[in-house]
This record gives C-alpha cells, structure tokens and sequence, in this order.
C-alpha cells in the first residue's frame, strides 16, 4: 500500500515521540484501533460540519492515550485528519523499521503454509540483510513457484517469471 508523504511524516513523529515516551504499547493499541473507530467515515466527509467533527474527535481522544489524544487534536486544529486513513499502516512501518525489518508479499499459485512462509522469509532475509514479515496472496496464474516484493524489488521464483526470462535471453540471442 503506497502512504503519503505527509502521514509517513506524521506516523514517524507520533511513533518517536511514543518511543521516546515509553508509551509505544498504549499509542500502538489507539492506532490499530483507529480502522474501527473510523468505520462511518463522517471525518473525512466535507459535508458533516465543523463542530460535528470537533465533537468526534473529542469523543475519540477522550478514550484515548494522551499521547494520541493530543496527537488527534493537532490534526484537527491542522485540518489534517485525512492523515488517519493511512496511519494504521504507516505506524505500522515505523515499528518494522525500528526493528530492523520490512514487509513484503509473496505470489503463490496457492497457500503457503506456516513452515514454508517461514523458510521463504529466512531466504528474503539473505538476500536484502533485513528481517521480512511476509503476507500471502494466491495468484493462479504463476503456475508454479513463487514471486515475492519487498522493499520495492521484485524477487521472481516462479515458473511463469523463468518462462518470461528464457524467452527474452532466446529473443535477444545472436544466431
């Protein structure tokens, strides 16, 4: 999922000052909660009124860790709460990072099972040196084998990939 520049700014500020805080824990719990919070959308909507958004917010951050409560405030005083979309995933970016650690999604033609998604991100740690936490997609068309993206690269094991590859090596081949 691509984040914005502005909630990647955000969700990084908010993840270091939680850290920083010790309150990484309570600030953690409110943004993963947030998709369920945000469900009726009426935040995001430019035909609820001012006030009515104030109100939401308050109930909001009433609940919340002070840390987000405060971190709720500052969006809405900014006119910025198109941010809280995307900020699940984008603090969720951060802790991986923190760790040391990426995401990625790996193509099967069918389910992997726990084992070989496990055996499958110690191979993807090899090859980019970081530890990868991988999220499975069936894609009927590979055939066979596996196609994996992480970090903005494309790591394709699977038989269609070769298949393309030996096609263009025969294609560019001098005869």
């Amino acid at each position: 999922m691509k984040i914005g520049k502005v909630t990647a700014r955000y969700a990084t500020a908010l993840f270091e000052l939680a850290r920083e805080k010790g309150a990484l824990d309570g600030v953690g719990a409110n943004v993963e909660a947030l998709p369920r919070e945000l469900a009726n959308g009426d935040l995001f909507d430019a035909r609820v009124p001012h006030d009515d958004k104030r109100k939401r917010v308050e109930a909001l951050a009433a609940k919340a860790h002070p840390l987000f409560a405060n971190f709720l405030r500052i969006l809405f005083a900014k006119r910025r709460l198109e941010v809280l979309r995307d900020l699940p995933d984008a603090f969720r970016r951060c802790a991986l990072a923190d760790r040391g650690a990426v995401e990625g999604i790996v193509e099967s033609p069918r389910t992997l099972g726990q084992g070989e998604l496990a055996e499958l991100a110690v191979s993807v740690k090899s090859v980019l040196g970081k530890d990868v936490v991988l999220e499975q997609r069936a894609n009927p068309e590979l055939i066979a084998g596996v196609r994996v993206f992480v970090d903005n690269r494309l790591i394709d094991q699977s038989a269609l990939g070769r298949l393309e590859g030996l096609e263009r090596r025969l294609r560019t081949a001098r005869v």
